[in-house]
């Protein structure tokens, strides 16, 4: 078994109960097994471990599951219920993820009784969270990528161009330049509709005066990354300089407080006090920033309603923003690998105002 089975294994067994568990959401498979696919079924005892693909995959899964029995799968029932025979197992947990059609199906067919008691979810989110040096140079690559589009874009936004086509211009790029595919869809908004946090490209003109707010990143090695940055074209008016500047004073207050013992939260309301000293209050409606890494939103989070306490080697965004509804909205993001002392930035990109 590999190093991340066991780690399970050591957080598995403190638990009261844990016999056994059934993993059957692709990321988990990933993170545990290194097999990326669009199907599988995984099962992992105390004492051993089974990766139960079907014909479409066998082939890939013996050349890369290495820290588990491959098995091709026939009768997937009968298979599990053969495996928790073998293994003396009555019960398996399962994850919060699992549809409440699949974990009806499967209850119906398995001796074995599943347990969707959040306790299997919660030790591979803790274990997800905590980046090793080889998932940490997968995300760096992705980063490097969402770096270069933004430099390629930068040279493309000018009036008169939609906000769709830029947007298919930022992707491509990047896809042209190593990406896998996307982190999620693509914002990149202007003028107006920049004050929608989550606004989706469309038909509208870039015109002189707006600002383009672009939320965006490459996907690589099935990891994620994530950045925004927003950009003027042509000009920025006193009231978007002020706005733009109270943005990024936040942030970097936000940053220079993110060490590991840090508690989410607090982190969120240094920021948060900020913009709302300002005279913004309100305009401000989303958390501060999230985890990520095989999906783009995992915990913990950096929001008023969060306490989790950080921990040496999370990866976190730092992503404050104002939104003034009918007029603009600015949003910076950048994200840290949280350290012992402090946080190291992984994002380069310029972050001063720039005005294209």
């Amino acid at each position: 078994m590999n190093n991340r089975i066991e780690k399970f294994l050591l957080q598995a067994e403190k638990q009261p109960g844990f016999e056994g568990a059934l993993i059957t959401d692709g990321k988990n498979r990933f993170y545990l097994f290194g097999m990326r696919s669009s199907a599988g079924t995984a099962v992992i005892f105390r004492d051993a471990a089974y990766f139960i693909i079907d014909f479409r995959y066998i082939e890939l899964a013996q050349k890369t599951v290495k820290n588990a029995t491959v098995i091709l799968q026939d009768n997937l029932y009968k298979q599990i219920n053969e495996l928790c025979a073998k293994h003396g197992v009555k019960s398996l947990w399962v994850e919060n993820s699992m549809s409440v059609g699949t974990f009806n199906s499967l209850s119906a067919k398995l001796d074995a009784k599943l347990e969707a008691n959040g306790q299997l979810t919660k030790i591979i989110e803790d274990l997800r969270a905590i980046k090793d040096a080889g998932e940490l140079e997968i995300i760096k690559v992705a980063q490097q990528i969402t770096e270069a589009g933004f430099d390629y874009i930068c040279t493309q936004l000018a009036p008169g161009k939609k906000e769709r086509d830029m947007a298919l211009e930022l992707e491509t790029f990047m896809k042209k330049n190593g990406a896998d595919g996307l982190s999620f869809d693509t914002i990149l908004v202007s003028g107006k509709n920049s004050s929608l946090p989550h606004g989706v490209p469309g038909e509208k003109l870039i015109e002189k005066g707006d600002f383009v707010t672009m939320d965006y990143a490459a996907a690589y090695g099935g990891y994620c990354t994530d950045m925004t940055r927003t950009v003027a074209i042509g000009y920025a008016t006193d009231e978007m300089k002020k706005v733009y500047d109270t943005v990024l004073t936040s942030q970097l207050m936000a940053i220079d407080a993110i060490k590991a013992g840090a508690v989410c939260s607090d982190i969120d309301k240094i920021a948060r006090d900020y913009i709302y000293s300002n005279g913004y209050e309100g305009c401000f409606g989303h958390g501060l920033g999230h985890s990520y890494g095989l999906e783009i939103h995992e915990f913990p989070r950096l929001s008023p309603s969060d306490s989790s306490v950080l921990q040496e080697g999370v990866l976190m965004t730092v992503e404050p923003g104002i939104y003034l509804p009918d007029k603009f909205g600015v949003r910076i993001e950048d994200t840290v690998f949280v350290t012992k002392d402090g946080c190291v930035n992984l994002t380069h990109s310029p972050k001063e105002l720039i005005i294209l």
